[in-house]
């Protein structure tokens, strides 16, 4: 079987993430739901001190544009607060600020990834605006209705309950608030989407290998892409949730997507 066979049958089963109640995806395997979170922490426990450098080589630098694509959409103001889910390094965070917001609050439930952010230079310069907390994107440590925004970047198809993730965002989000959610996505070009396949495989793991030093992390990072809802299904999990004027920009051909949604009341 080809690997374009591959992708599509994954494709067509990507579904929520919720699809039974005793087990889950974790990439390509099947495994118990309360075992995904820690798995996941193992591979991101693995990959902290080299996520960055290895996102600029997925993606060859791409993944920075995107992200400035989502705080463009955004557009900061001064006094709003930011909540960033599976917020890592802290890259979402910092360009929010940046860009002109007021404060961001880093939930990570990977300690290793929050630890690896805070010896960025850069956040040095924001640490009165700047908060750290290690926390469950299922259920978050913050009082409803306390933000202007909550995002998450390339981290919900991690998530075990990834509805209750979103049903959290808009329960900590205040009446006018908004979520968004950048990940990747179904590519739409069948021609880019056998080469991204081919990189995706093939080269990906090897880069992993070569660079952090754990090709199988890589692995499930590229499984649990093809595993991931189509942008249609996210959006009507985002409308189940409560949120309107669901949005959604399809970026590289389809390679990412941002999902966006407002809290009305």
């Amino acid at each position: 079987m080809t690997k374009q066979n591959d992708r599509a049958m994954n494709t067509d089963r990507a579904t929520s993430g919720n699809s039974g109640p005793d087990t889950i995806d974790f990439g390509f395997r099947r495994v118990r739901r309360e075992d995904k979170s820690g798995l996941v922490r193992d591979v991101f426990d693995s990959v902290a001190s080299r996520y960055d450098v290895m996102n600029d080589l997925m993606s060859g630098g791409v993944h920075r544009l995107w992200k400035s694509a989502m705080i463009d959409w955004m557009a900061p103001q001064p006094g709003q607060k930011l909540v960033d889910l599976a917020g890592g390094t802290g890259d979402i965070s910092l360009r929010f600020l940046r860009a002109g917001g007021g404060e961001a609050v880093i939930t990570d439930i990977n300690e290793a990834m929050l630890n690896a952010g805070q010896q960025r230079r850069e956040m040095r310069q924001h640490a009165d605006r700047l908060s750290w907390c290690v926390g469950n994107a299922e259920s978050l440590p913050f009082t409803d209705a306390s933000a202007d925004f909550v995002t998450i970047a390339f981290g919900l198809r991690n998530v075990t309950d990834r509805d209750a993730a979103i049903r959290e965002a808009h329960r900590v989000l205040r009446p006018g608030g908004r979520f968004l959610c950048l990940e990747f996505s179904q590519v739409t070009s069948p021609m880019l989407a056998q080469a991204y396949d081919a990189w995706s495989f093939n080269v990906l793991p090897r880069l992993g290998q070569m660079v952090a030093g754990d090709a199988e992390s890589y692995r499930y990072l590229v499984e649990s892409i093809r595993t991931f809802p189509t942008p249609e299904i996210l959006a009507d999990m985002f409308a189940a949730a409560g949120f309107a004027q669901v949005r959604v920009r399809r970026l590289s051909a389809g390679i990412a997507c941002i999902h966006s949604g407002w809290k009305l009341d």
